[in-house]
This record gives structure tokens, C-alpha cells and sequence, in this order.
């Protein structure tokens, strides 16, 4: 066996033997610490200065959150709704005019979405489409988010769009369609500020049974 494959062997053996300090010879334990001062300045024995660290270090537990009382209801009231639909919105229409005003804006005119009659010589759909983004850009208004008066969290100060952890576009929305939105509650988290939550948001197109777009939503509710 090599010198340094015994030294590493040796030290598997201190993870169950703590005490081998107590009961090897003065000399040894003057060498073992040697090896270990040698060790600290090489990369290839990193193990060793794992190993070397004191057992009792400070552990950082993080402090626990409290909630503010408005924030604690409406968390005591969504968390037993995790996994349940908690919105569905209504039917919005995805006309050409919707299209067309979205893609001027975007600068995105490709004829696949802005051009009817090219679409329906050679779109496999037929029809002109709408632009994948513009389902997204309608989640607010989909979602009842822009709703004052219509607010799923009416209680909270301020609704921060954190951002999207996954996006999907199962089936194409045609021009003349009508969407709407169906929330899941996925996920609910305290934070100091409040509430972080989580949705999947299923875009549904009228009479289709695939859904146009499907999201998963993080959002926080500050308090």
C-alpha cells in the first residue's frame, strides 16, 4: 500500500475512532499534526482538512419568518387549497385586430399570424394564428391580476411578478378563438415580505380540448 493511500485509509478510520489522538505515541501525534499543517496548503488532500474541522462549529440556523396578521390569514387560508383550483377566468376573444395590434408592436408580422388569406392557402392550420407571446402578455387580464375591483388577494399591498418557471404551448390559438385562464395553486411560501406563491396556469381554448398555453406562475404578495 502507497504512504498516501495508508494516510487515507488512516483517516476513514478517525470518522469512527475520534479519540485516535489519545492513545497513539507522542511521536505520531507530532507527525499527524505535520501532516495536517502540509495538508492545508495542498489541494490533493482536501479530505484530510475536511476532516480536521472541529466538531462543535456554530451551526446558522436561519431565523424564522413571522408574518404580519394579514399576511398569516391568507396563508392559513390557501394552504389547504394547494393542488385545488382557486381561479377561472373568463372567455377572452383572440380576434385579428388583437393579433394584428400585437404584432405591430412586437414588430412580429410574420404572415402565419397577420396574413388570413396566405394562412389558408398554406398554414397547416389554415387560419392565421396568434403570436405564442401574446397568449402570455393576456395572463394579467386572463388571471383577473388587473382587476381592482375583481383582486384574488385583496388584502395584499402589492402583487410582484416574480416570473414564469416553465412555459409550454400544446396547441396553437386561432384567430377568432376564445381563451381563458384555470389556476392551480401549486406551491405557498412565507417570505419576509409576505406570501410567495405558486400556480399553474392553464391558457384553454373554447371548444379544444388541448389548452393553448400552460405556465407555471411565481408571484409574491407583499404586505
Amino acid at each position: 500500500m502507497k504512504v498516501a493511500d495508508l494516510f487515507k485509509h488512516r483517516a476513514e478510520n478517525l470518522v469512527k475512532h475520534a479519540e485516535f489522538k489519545q492513545w497513539v505515541s507522542p511521536a505520531m501525534r507530532e507527525y499527524w499534526d505535520e501532516f495536517l499543517g502540509k495538508a492545508n496548503n495542498r489541494q490533493l488532500f482536501t479530505w484530510v482538512k475536511d476532516f480536521h474541522q472541529p466538531a462543535n462549529e456554530d451551526v446558522q440556523i436561519p431565523e424564522p419568518i413571522v408574518l404580519k396578521p394579514e399576511a398569516q390569514v391568507v396563508y392559513d387560508e390557501l394552504v389547504p387549497q394547494i393542488g385545488d383550483v382557486i381561479h377561472t377566468g373568463d372567455w377572452i376573444l383572440v380576434d385579428q385586430d388583437r393579433i394584428n395590434q400585437f404584432g405591430a408592436v412586437t414588430e412580429d408580422m410574420q404572415w402565419i399570424h397577420t396574413d388570413p388569406d396566405k394562412a389558408q392557402a398554406e398554414s397547416p392550420f389554415k387560419t392565421t394564428i396568434a403570436h405564442g407571446f401574446l397568449t402570455l402578455a393576456l395572463l394579467p387580464k386572463l388571471t383577473d391580476s388587473v382587476d381592482a375591483d375583481n383582486s384574488l388577494f385583496p388584502t395584499a399591498k402589492l402583487v410582484v411578478n416574480i416570473g414564469l418557471n416553465s412555459v409550454r404551448f400544446p396547441y396553437p390559438v386561432k384567430s377568432g378563438s376564445r381563451v381563458r385562464a384555470v389556476s392551480t395553486l401549486s406551491k405557498v411560501t412565507p417570505i419576509k415580505k409576505g406570501l410567495e406563491i405558486e400556480r399553474e396556469i392553464k391558457v384553454e381554448i373554447e371548444g379544444v380540448r388541448r389548452p393553448g398555453c400552460v405556465v407555471v406562475s411565481v408571484i409574491q404578495l407583499h404586505f
